[in-house]
């Protein structure tokens, strides 16, 4: 019997996931795989994997430009996290190039990146953090992440702070996580 059943998407259809705001993420490891570290002393201990995963999500608002990361921790087999979207993406850079027509140097507008959303955020860490777990020929994994993820609209400052509180306190907590295999 599978203690993890293929969770369904929690996202609203009607949302627009790119508008500014704090979400919730979780983003567990396939078949909840303890890939990450180990919890000791109620303190998280990351391994290899662990570490990259952490270099990948502090990475995040180097990538896109509209993003702030607040509170978040890495467990053995999840990660949680709050991603502060805080407005549209800027413009593209200018380039500079020849104009054709007098050949003179004229810059030229690209045009509006669209607004990031949140998916597009989390298919890059995902994405970017399997490229460089799988760099490691011996890693044994087949499969990081599984393959949706979860997430919360944080509505108002009294859900964000009891949120941050969660998080702070997953590795105390890990021995009754429902995501610890070895948890009751």
């Amino acid at each position: 019997m599978n203690k993890y059943p293929r969770r369904k998407s929690t996202r609203l259809k009607e949302y627009n996931y790119s508008q500014p705001g704090f979400y919730y993420v979780t983003i567990c490891t396939d078949n909840r795989q303890e890939l990450f570290g180990l919890v000791e002393n109620e303190q998280m201990k990351l391994n290899k994997f662990g570490k990259i995963v952490d270099a990948v999500w502090l990475q995040i608002p180097n990538h896109f430009n509209n993003i702030q990361l607040d509170k978040y921790v890495i467990m053995p087999n999840h990660i949680h996290g709050i991603i502060k979207i805080v407005g549209a993406r800027l413009p593209r850079p200018e380039s500079s190039r020849p104009d054709n027509n007098n050949n003179n140097d004229k810059i030229i507008e690209r045009g509006n990146r669209a607004p990031t959303g949140l998916g597009q955020i989390i298919a890059y860490f995902k994405y970017i953090s399997t490229k460089q777990i799988n760099e490691f020929k011996d890693n044994g994994v087949n499969k990081i992440w599984q393959r949706n993820f979860y997430d919360h609209i944080i509505r108002n400052e009294k859900s964000l702070n009891a949120i941050r509180e969660y998080i702070l306190n997953n590795p105390i907590n890990w021995g009754r996580d429902i995501d610890n295999l070895n948890s009751d």
